[in-house]
């Protein structure tokens, strides 16, 4: 029995920390158990050097002083905050009147103002909370499906996942070495085009279901002209000079600039064009309507925004955790233009942000324990050996590992993902030549079904908390409506499981959607790089390659 214990200790001590986690046991508590009991088994039986456990204060003191993490605690003020400044409100209701006449209207609005709040919050639980509140009643009053609705509401809250800045993607770059603003890059597109397979999804159903999604009747659209036109055109046109600036801007800054700073570029000539058309239809010197101005009034906040904190990264101006500390300004000032920043406000967001940071480096600690008395045993190396020898290759290796991420995902939430199992999947990924940032990337977007998942999707979770429950009168039709139940919230959330799955394999048949972010790089090949002469070295002797290194004792685990 001992024989077999010494032999197998690392499949052992995974297994046992997957029991504790099945039983409901709290995570960060299940780890650090873990990690401290299997040190003692291993120092008895001799497997495990006890001077490893000397390296622990280390590994916690590190977690500390990591400025990386410390973006988490500013890009969840900023989203808590946006959610209470009445930005998702007016965005919400805007482009619904905007997109409202068309068919599904309404929920390609959700999609639209989903990607706009998580280019802006990086928080789910925000951007899902704000729109079931504001758009699910708004939906139903007017005969959308419920398994639809509640699917796309869902869905789009996810987008704050994978679009950054988000912080599934700051904790990913963490633990696999990488920069943050690399991920982030990376991680635009993949963005952009899940939000637009969504937008299909929704098309589809409006051609084969009419039904599910009917356009707004002519009274609820309210933003008209005095002569009962919707000013639709004056808006179009302004949208195409915007896109031709954008075009142009970006077209200008694509050689000198990374692809994500060029996309950026052009998201600011679209809001500078909304700006001057603002300006101008102030001083009724321009044709916009009353459609249009609404319009480019709150759009304006969510794009400077966007730029505040992902151009001022991405232009190489800031670093994750100084734009973060930036949008969180902007957030405030945001609010304090609204008249709805107070103390109450302050609080609540100050409040929610501590439990957050703390529950976020609770499990760090957790995982930090675990993992080293995991490396003591050698787990690593069984884990490296376990997935590099796949059949199929590097093939073989994404298949088992997106199939892996995809079951654990319906009892682990995204943090235990990324603390737990990434850092034990990173080496086997790069020993296999694969590029970091696009595993991240394209496990992010795996990663982010944990939130759509039934039964246990925190997604799912939040819209059922503001989901109507029991029957109730709509306000302004004075009809009795019938609740949503969760069999039709989690029905709903099935097909957008299934999209976030091509999304997956969509990366990896087209790696280029990450790989662009290469693009911004120095100009110079360091293969062309033959030798580095330092004037004043001439006389000291060869360095010799083939001498023995020297003893430094246990290597650095962290």
């Amino acid at each position: 029995m001992e024989a077999f214990i010494v032999h197998n200790m690392a499949p052992i001590m995974f297994a046992a920390l997957v029991f504790f986690l099945l039983l409901g046991y709290p995570v960060a508590f299940a780890l650090a158990a873990n990690g401290l009991v299997f040190a003692l088994v291993g120092i008895e039986l001799g497997l495990f050097p006890p001077n490893f456990l000397q390296a622990l204060p280390e590994r916690v003191y590190g977690i500390m002083t990591n400025d990386t993490l410390l973006a988490i605690p500013f890009f969840t003020f900023m989203g808590l905050i946006l959610e209470r400044s009445g930005m998702a409100e007016d965005l919400l209701d805007t482009i619904g009147q905007l997109f409202g006449p068309l068919r599904g209207g309404l929920a390609y609005a959700v999609v639209f103002v989903g990607a706009l709040l998580a280019a802006t919050t990086g928080v789910v639980a925000a951007s899902v909370i704000s729109m079931g509140l504001i758009s699910l009643p708004i939906m139903l009053r007017y005969g959308y499906d419920r398994r639809l609705a509640s699917g796309v509401i869902a869905a789009s809250g996810t987008l704050a996942q994978i679009i950054p800045p988000s912080l599934v993607l700051i904790v990913m770059a963490d633990q696999l070495g990488r920069s943050v603003g690399d991920m982030y890059e990376g991680a635009i597109i993949p963005g952009l085009v899940l939000s637009s397979l969504y937008a299909g999804w929704i098309l589809l159903v409006t051609l084969v279901t009419p039904k599910a999604a009917p356009a707004l009747p002519p009274e609820a659209i309210t933003f008209r002209e005095a002569d009962g036109r919707t000013g639709v055109r004056s808006l179009l046109v302004l949208l195409a000079a915007s896109l031709v600036l954008a075009f142009l801007a970006h077209r200008w800054l694509e050689p000198r600039v990374s692809q994500g700073a060029g996309i950026l570029a052009a998201v600011v000539a679209i809001g500078f064009a909304y700006l001057v058309a603002l300006v101008s239809g102030w001083l009724r010197v321009a044709f916009l309507s009353r459609l249009a101005r609404q319009v480019v009034l709150v759009l304006i906040p969510p794009l400077a925004l966007i730029f505040l904190v992902l151009g001022t990264i991405f232009l190489g101006i800031a670093t994750p955790t100084e734009g973060g500390a930036m949008g969180a300004t902007g957030a405030l000032l945001l609010a304090l233009s609204k008249r709805r920043l107070g103390l109450d406000l302050l609080k609540q967001a100050m409040d929610s942000t501590a439990k957050l940071s703390a529950f976020v480096i609770f499990i760090l600690v957790g995982a930090r324990v675990f993992s080293l008395t995991f490396y003591g045993v050698n787990g690593h190396v069984w884990v490296e050996e376990l997935l590099v020898g796949l059949p199929g290759g590097e093939v073989g290796f994404l298949v088992v590992v997106n199939v892996m991420i995809f079951l654990l995902a319906f009892f682990l939430d995204f943090f235990e993902l990324a603390f737990i199992v990434i850092p034990l999947l990173g080496p086997a990924a790069e020993k296999l030549g694969i590029d970091l940032i696009w595993f991240g990337v394209m496990l992010g977007v795996n990663m982010q079904t944990s939130f759509m998942h039934p039964p246990f999707g925190f997604a799912l979770f939040y819209l059922r908390s503001v989901a109507p429950k029991d029957p109730y009168t709509d306000k302004i039709t004075g009809r009795r409506m019938e609740p949503v139940t969760t069999a039709q919230i989690y029905w709903g959330a099935v097909p957008f499981v299934v999209i976030q799955c091509i999304m997956v394999g969509l990366v990896i048949l087209f790696p280029q959607m990450v790989m662009h972010y290469k693009t911004a790089g120095t100009g110079v090949d360091p293969a062309s790089i033959k030798q580095l002469d330092i004037p004043g070295l001439e006389g000291l002797p060869p360095l010799d390659l083939g001498a023995p290194a020297l003893d430094l004792g246990p290597p650095k685990l962290d």
